[in-house]
Parts: C-alpha cells; structure tokens; sequence
C-alpha cells in the first residue's frame, strides 16, 4: 500500500460488539509500526478508527473462513446452547472461555457438549499482564469436572503464562497454552518454546 503511494494507514478497529465485525487489535498496530515508513525512512501514519457489542454470526463467519475450533464466553451469548450447537453445526468443535471472575456453573448443563474449556488467567483486553494465581483453582474445578464427564475436554488457560509458570499451571489440571507476549516478547520464539516443553517434561 505504501509503494503503491498510500499517506496514511487507516485501522478500523471493530470488536463485533458495536459493530458487526472483528478486526485489528492493538498488536497488529504495534508490530506494523516499524513498517510503516516511505522509501526514504520518513513515516507513514496509522489512523485507528475505533468501533467498539453477539456471538453466532461471528461464530458462523470464521467457520466459513477455515476454523477448526471455535470458543466463546457465556456471558456474551443469550443462549449458550444454541451457540453451541450452531458451531458444531458449521462442523466445528466449540468451546467455552471464562474470565478470572467468571463462574463455572454453566458448565453443569453444557459440558458434554463442548470440546474445550478455556480459563483466562488474566482480564481479557490486552497482553502483557500478569497471571492471576486464583486462576489455579479454577482450572483445578475444570478439571475435576472434566474428569467427572468422562468426555475428552481440552483445558486450555490463557494468559501470563511463562517459563517460570507453565509446569504449575499444568500440575493444575491444563494441557492446552497461550502464549503471546512471552513468546513475541523474546528474539528467539523458538527457544522460548522449547524452554516451556521443557519445563513441562520436568515436573
């Protein structure tokens, strides 16, 4: 766009909360940024437009563009269930995400249905922050409930999770990741990876 002879870079930013779309977050601002120059170093601005309130249409849309699994929190739905079922329907396995306050109950009346369960160890918004240590508990419930069921359930937990964290995390019951700003953080993601597995194998 910049060769092409563009000014400005314009961002609009949409949460599929005030508009019907999902887009840019702040990472992809700030990891383009540097790239954001004229052939002669000067540079180009980014505009941001910011938009920013329902889960099936948007559930519906990133199956259609390729999506293997899809998760949504409870709280952003009317019908739970029906949400569910509409992912699955598209071919999809569903799961369901639940922030650090958030309760598990909902999990008694859909958890043979799902695939996944999802703890954020952090308030979802932004990376960087640190891992909320309650969020323990927490994927101990989950997996206890998982266990219960008897259904295979990945536990996935999102957020602060390090070298130095990880095995505690999986002693809790998780065996799925994420991994942003400790990974993209570092030169080398690779060994930031690696040191995690390792750090797995050992406990």
């Amino acid at each position: 766009m910049i060769a092409g002879g563009a000014d400005w870079i314009h961002f609009d930013v949409m949460d599929n909360h005030y508009v019907p779309n999902l887009t840019f977050g702040p990472m992809i601002c700030s990891a383009l940024k540097p790239h954001a120059k004229n052939g002669d170093g000067s540079a180009v601005p980014i505009d941001v437009h910011l938009m920013v309130e329902p889960v099936d249409a948007l559930a519906a849309a990133f199956a259609d563009a390729g999506a293997d699994l899809i998760s949504f929190h409870p709280d952003a739905s009317g019908h739970v269930h029906r949400s569910v079922q509409a992912i699955k329907a598209k071919g999809c396995k569903a799961g369901l995400v639940f922030n650090p306050a958030v309760p598990l109950d909902v999990l008694d009346w859909v958890i043979e249905d799902i695939d996944l369960i999802l703890i954020m160890s952090v308030n979802p918004g932004f990376g960087g922050q640190g891992f909320i240590e309650s969020a323990l508990r927490k994927i101990s419930d989950a997996r206890r409930r998982i266990d219960a069921c008897g259904k295979d359930i990945r536990l996935e937990v999102d957020g602060g999770i390090k070298v130095d964290n990880i095995a505690r995390v999986a002693a809790a019951g998780a065996d799925t990741f994420v991994a942003g700003s400790a990974i993209f953080g570092q030169p080398d993601y690779k060994a930031v990876m690696d040191a995690m597995r390792s750090a797995l194998a050992k406990r």
